[in-house]
């Protein structure tokens, strides 16, 4: 039905950045609301950054002026640009839809990507 790709993790200095791509496919009709969540070793996830379809952002406290989400409705893609990253951002980050799909009628289903690796170390 539908599938969420994430790429763009990877190792990083501390005080670098990184920038996280999600791309939906399938039978889409509508992609609403996307968002990136992350998960520490022996943490709960959390939600680090939201975006509604028509723009509108939510972002964690702890890294407000740091990240910034945004989307591409024509790929169905939404980024992450991560700045200024701090050790403390270490995590597995996860993509995030709302979507609706088409399959003989019109279905809602709330996707996760698999998750992808970010590591913020000297």
């Amino acid at each position: 039905q539908v599938q969420l790709v994430e790429s763009g993790g990877g190792l990083v200095q501390p005080g670098g950045s990184l920038r996280l791509s999600c791309a939906a496919s399938g039978s889409i009709f509508r992609v609403n609301g996307m968002g990136w969540y992350r998960q520490a070793p022996g943490k709960q996830r959390e939600l680090v950054a939201s975006i509604a379809s028509g723009g509108t952002t939510n972002y964690a406290d702890s890294v407000k002026g740091r990240f910034t989400i945004s989307r591409d409705n024509a790929k169905n893609t939404v980024y992450l640009q991560m700045n200024s990253l701090k050790p403390e951002d270490t995590a597995v980050y996860y993509c995030n839809a709302d979507i609706t799909y088409y399959s003989g009628s019109y279905y809602y289903t709330n996707s996760w990507g698999q998750g992808t690796q970010v590591t913020v170390s000297s």
